[in-house]
């Protein structure tokens, strides 16, 4: 026995302040939610879980949709089958930290909103322009558009990265993201036409998205902007006289007794690179980390 607890394993692991492990568990409170009406549906209240998927759920049809609108980012939420929320969640959980790792943690819930609201409206399009499905009022539920532009996003970033495939081979991300790609194209003509959509939108989102924050355009810069400022407003401000400067706590700690201002500079640099991403570092602060690396 380690002397911890689930509760506080759980405390800890959201204190972390991972915005992917975030977006994570709301999915699976929604999700949860939709189980514990299948409950109470069976006790014979089954309005429950009509009325939640009719609400979080998006809608094609105009005339619903101008009456729900919030469904262009609440679908990006909502899960019903238990293999359709654990697939997109193990997903994102790999390909959104990669994504973290490399670029920061403050664009990670701006991208995920912003991604699932371009694939709703492509969704919508479809549905409204396409002959024949016209008048045909489709609902989309799930998080797999979204959770595309971070594959999609990470192997852009990182082509040539390897990864394990069920310990078995080693593959290059830029391979699995263009395999799921080409699943969804020849999935097209096959059913879940909406679906396939929304996933390759999204996928086409991750790639311009990434090539535009390497040309110095940061595409959900006013989302995170407005995070900002949301935040600012509810953060307690100390008077200039008393405020002191305390870096950020990272959740990697590493403590060496006989160099204290190494420490402190490492602990430094690994709250940088929690918050903006690797590549925010200086070069001399990358040489200095490498070289830190080396003496352990």
């Amino acid at each position: 026995m380690n002397g911890t607890s689930l509760t506080s394993d759980f405390k800890n692991w959201v204190k972390q302040g991972n915005s992917v492990t975030i977006l994570i568990i709301i999915n699976i409170v929604v999700f949860l939610l939709f189980a514990i009406s299948g409950f109470i549906s069976a006790a014979g209240a089954t309005s429950v879980g009509d009325f939640l998927y009719n609400n979080l759920s998006l809608h094609t049809l105009p005339s619903i949709l101008i009456r729900k609108p919030w469904g262009v980012i609440t679908t990006a939420f909502t899960h019903i089958g238990v293999w359709h929320i654990l697939g997109n969640m193990l997903i994102f959980f790999f390909f959104g930290n990669l994504f973290r790792t490399e670029v920061g943690n403050k664009r990670v819930v701006p991208l995920y909103l912003l991604s699932g609201f371009l694939c709703s409206c492509v969704l919508i399009l479809f549905y409204n322009l396409i002959p024949g499905m016209r008048g045909i009022d489709s609902t989309g539920i799930g998080a797999s558009g979204a959770v595309m532009c971070f594959v999609v996003a990470a192997a852009t970033l990182m082509p040539n990265l390897e990864i394990s495939i069920f310990f078995v081979v080693n593959v290059r991300i830029k391979w699995v993201a263009a395999v799921l790609v080409l699943i969804d194209l020849v999935s097209l003509p096959h059913g879940n036409f909406g679906g396939h959509v929304a996933h390759l939108a999204g996928a086409a989102f991750g790639y311009l998205y990434i090539r535009q924050l390497q040309q110095g355009r940061d595409l959900v810069a006013p989302i995170s902007g407005f995070f900002d400022r949301v935040s600012g407003l509810f953060s307690k401000k100390e008077p200039a006289s008393t405020r002191k400067f305390k870096p950020k706590k990272s959740p990697l700690r590493v403590v060496r007794n006989n160099e204290p201002s190494h420490a402190s500079r490492l602990d430094q640099l690994l709250d940088k690179i929690n918050e903006k991403g690797y590549n925010s570092l200086t070069t001399e602060e990358k040489t200095w980390l490498r070289k830190y690396s080396d003496e352990k």
